[in-house]
């Protein structure tokens, strides 16, 4: 008896590092639920094994991997908590065994036309939160004992980590798919002028709050716009899209920064309450001659021209977007010669910990020469040193031509 014993103990042990085999965790995420999957029909010695995991805004279970009901995945079979087997376990958090499947007690046709007698499904969870249900089934009756749902519920909770690793891979590719859909691309061509600009994200999503962005209106001014939202990662990013269409709208409306900057607060403090951002909106002339600056809690842009120190311009600063105090926008007018070029940055770009930010703003300083914009941001960006940012950076260089020849 013991030595039967003794055989049992040292069987359940293999069968139990069969499923936490630390090579297990070098394979991609989805690979590595395949494995699993295979592995515990081979050591359930059973026919099926599928993984759902749970849609949070439609409460439903959807099939995402499956061994032996392999049509079930690209079918997107979905489960309603409560309906069927797997709707059981993910509503109650509990395992649930079908010594015989009668079509009550399971809602996938699948099964059926499988022929499936007996199943066996566990939750999948993180902490006390559900993400999803791993099931098994045989094609011949049985009867799933404590070590069967032991064993199943071990492989769950290791599915359960791969899936929350996938589920975050998931964020953020459609966190960087977000950003680089509200940041352009290539800055539009516009006469009289050359442009660049540089974004480097202070997160490791590799998304934030800061933007840029350029736009031509009907009435021929050019739209400059550098912002900040309070926060990192993908919560500041959409909010950052949200304030970039809408100050887009308002910059339809509105000749003047300062009435669409009063609009934006507007919004922000409806919509977005609690948050903070820092906004340059400057509107170039047609001619290109002037500028029209206003300024919501945003560091002054600097404007280098030629034979003279580059300079930061000297604007007023009016709060911050957000902040639930209206006040009075300000936009001032402002020359802008031939071949000057403005400079439009986040304060990621020249603060440091540890260090005053006017030493950041002085380092700017030398750094910005009148010059192409392109190379004026190449120029910037390494003299600053922002390969390895704690916040975001965002920077946005203007030029007007100079004179021909």
């Amino acid at each position: 008896m013991i030595e039967a014993d003794d055989s049992g103990a040292d069987e359940r042990l293999r069968r139990i590092e069969a499923v936490t085999d630390s090579a297990l965790s070098r394979l991609d995420v989805e690979d590595l639920l395949d494995e699993l999957l295979a592995r515990v029909c081979a050591l359930l010695g059973v026919d099926t094994a599928s993984i759902l995991l749970l849609d949070q805004h439609a409460q439903q279970l959807v099939a995402t991997a499956a061994k032996g009901l392999e049509e079930e995945v690209p079918q997107g079979f979905r489960i309603a908590l409560g309906r069927g087997l797997a709707g059981r376990v993910a509503q109650e958090k509990r395992p649930v065994v079908l010594d015989r499947v009668t079509p009550a007690e399971v809602v996938n046709p699948i099964l059926h036309d499988k022929g499936i007698r007996s199943m066996l499904g566990v939750p999948m969870l993180a902490g006390s939160e559900l993400v999803g249900v791993l099931h098994v089934g045989t094609l011949a009756r049985r009867r799933f004992g404590a070590d069967d749902i032991q064993l199943l519920q071990l492989v769950a909770d290791r599915a359960s980590l791969a899936s929350q690793a996938r589920l975050g891979t998931i964020d953020r590719t459609a966190a960087l798919a977000l950003q680089r859909s509200l940041l352009p691309t290539r800055l539009p061509e516009a006469p009289g002028v050359d442009m660049a600009a540089r974004y480097v994200p202070g997160h490791h999503t590799g998304v934030g709050g800061d933007w840029y962005d350029v736009f031509t209106l009907p009435s021929g001014w050019l739209g400059i716009v550098v912002g900040d939202v309070s926060g990192h990662g993908l919560p500041a990013a959409v909010v950052m899209g949200r304030l970039r269409s809408a100050l887009r709208a308002y910059a339809l409306e509105c000749d003047d920064p300062a009435d669409a900057l009063t609009r934006l607060d507007r919004k922000i403090q409806h919509f977005e309450a609690g948050k903070l951002a820092t906004v340059l909106y400057a509107l170039v002339s047609p001619d290109r001659t002037r500028l029209r600056v206003s300024l919501a809690g945003h560091l002054p842009p600097m404007l280098a021209r030629t034979g003279q120190p580059t300079d930061t311009m000297s604007l007023p600063v009016d709060l911050p977007l957000g902040t639930g105090r209206p006040r009075p926008r300000r936009s001032i007018a402002v020359d802008f010669p031939p071949g000057a070029l403005l400079v439009c940055y986040t304060d990621g770009l020249v603060e440091r910990r540890g260090e005053l930010i006017d030493i950041g703003l002085e380092r700017l300083r030398a750094a910005v020469r009148p010059g192409p914009a392109e190379a004026a941001c190449a120029t910037v960006m390494a003299a600053l040193g922002v390969e390895q940012p704690v916040d975001d950076v965002a920077l946005l260089a203007l030029r007007r031509h100079p004179p021909a020849g």
